[in-house]
């Protein structure tokens, strides 16, 4: 075992508990001038966009950024908005997550272990944020020099469970037979049978708020000081 691949939101970082219609609130009062159209009534459409566009990726995987979701909703409305003013919806709708974003208390350290231990470590995260949201956050929180190589499919085509995803993450951190490599996620489907889909173990950490799939981890973790322990047996 080479290298130790993560998943992002409930691994890495905790799953944040938020009502996710609100958090479109800043995005749709800074655009409602613009389109002509209440701020409630936006907010409820940018919010069924995001639904329907993560709904669509079960089937696809087809990776799509923030951006897209905002002309999603403009199209829809028959508006045309100016990229500047997108981008600005942008910045208001990830101010609206920064309270909510927290980092696992035993990242830093478990990282380190395993960095200690001679493994390379990646992170892939199927995210529509920008890559700087992401790396502002592991920089905020002291984990980006820690983690090799970090994918967002917000800036790939495809998204996990797709095997391109994964073949970009061991790609990442200089893995060309993929049993060399770990993936540790709280995903079943994405993470666990899409990791092994592509020859990589896969280990789950739990997370009650995602769906149930039929995939069968090759191990299990409550908690992520447990890995560097788990790893070891592997090696």
């Amino acid at each position: 075992m080479r290298a130790v691949i993560f998943d992002w939101g409930g691994t890495l970082s905790d799953w944040a508990l938020v009502e996710f219609d609100e958090i479109w609130r800043m995005a749709a009062e800074h655009l409602a001038p613009h389109l002509g159209e209440p701020a409630e009534a936006l907010r409820r459409r940018l919010s069924q966009v995001e639904t329907d566009a993560w709904a669509a990726t079960a089937s696809d995987h087809a990776s799509f950024t923030f951006l897209d979701l905002v002309r999603r909703a403009s199209d829809a409305l028959g508006a045309n908005v100016a990229d500047a003013l997108l981008e600005e919806a942008t910045e208001h709708y990830l101010d609206a997550w920064l309270p909510h974003i927290v980092h696992d208390p035993e990242a830093a350290e478990t990282l380190s272990a395993l960095r200690d231990h001679g493994l390379r470590i990646g992170l892939l995260s199927n995210t529509h944020w920008p890559a700087e949201f992401h790396e502002r956050m592991l920089e905020r929180d002291g984990l980006a020099h820690l983690i090799d190589a970090r994918l967002y499919t917000s800036e790939m085509p495809f998204m996990k469970p797709h095997p391109d995803a994964f073949r970009a993450a061991l790609a990442g951190v200089g893995i060309e037979d993929a049993r060399e490599a770990v993936f540790v996620g709280d995903r079943l489907f994405d993470d666990v049978y899409g990791a092994q889909s592509v020859g990589m173990r896969a280990i789950h950490r739990p997370n009650v708020s995602v769906p149930s799939h039929e995939a069968r981890p090759d191990a299990v973790i409550q908690r992520l000081s447990e890995l560097p322990a788990i790893i070891d047996r592997w090696r």
